[in-house]
């Protein structure tokens, strides 16, 4: 099966969840137009309290819809863009990818950066969530399960439906890590 997105989001403002829109504009080098986190450096708040002039590999946060089927096993419903990502997609193992992996929607393409870090805000939307997306394996390594982030390498619209092409980086693959 090939990969797609099955929803697109964005928000103006730091608020935890972002509402559904028909498309996003992806922007080369700063991320989604008109996204709360779009921009050269970071923009997350506590990133910024610590340094405001740090890249932002944050630009567009990407999450699979197989993680939302999983956690309603958990009995959590969520929808697209209530963890606050930009992009959803279906059929792509997006935990698995290499970091610097490429992911191409028609004309735009984001380079994976590494893993979303969950905070405690998602224990506040919904109580408990947070122990479904980071937690400890058996040997003690922190799994991290609430999507990847990445940077615009090409702009473009990116809306539901459009396939989703991957093209993994020359050489070994290097685990993602929190970004």
């Amino acid at each position: 099966m090939q990969a797609f997105v099955t929803a697109v989001s964005a928000g103006p403002h730091h608020t935890f969840s972002k509402p559904a829109q028909p498309s996003i504009r992806l922007l080369t080098g700063l991320g989604v137009e008109g996204d709360a986190h779009m921009g050269t450096t970071v923009k997350h708040r506590s990133r910024v309290a610590q340094d405001p002039t740090r890249p932002n590999l944050r630009q567009v946060h990407l999450i699979h819809v197989e993680l939302f089927d999983d956690l309603a096993q958990a009995g959590y419903d969520l929808a697209p863009g209530q963890l606050g990502e930009n992009i959803t997609t279906h059929g792509l193992d997006l935990l698995g990818l290499s970091t610097g992996t490429l992911l191409s929607a028609g004309e735009s393409v984001i380079e994976v950066t590494g893993l979303r870090n969950p905070c405690t805000q998602i224990d506040a939307f919904a109580p408990g969530l947070l122990k479904h997306l980071a937690y400890r394996d058996e040997q003690g390594t922190v799994v991290r399960r609430s999507g990847v982030m990445g940077i615009v390498r090409a702009g473009g619209t990116v809306e539901p439906g459009m396939a989703v092409r991957v093209r993994q980086p020359p050489g070994p693959h290097v685990p993602l890590a929190r970004v």
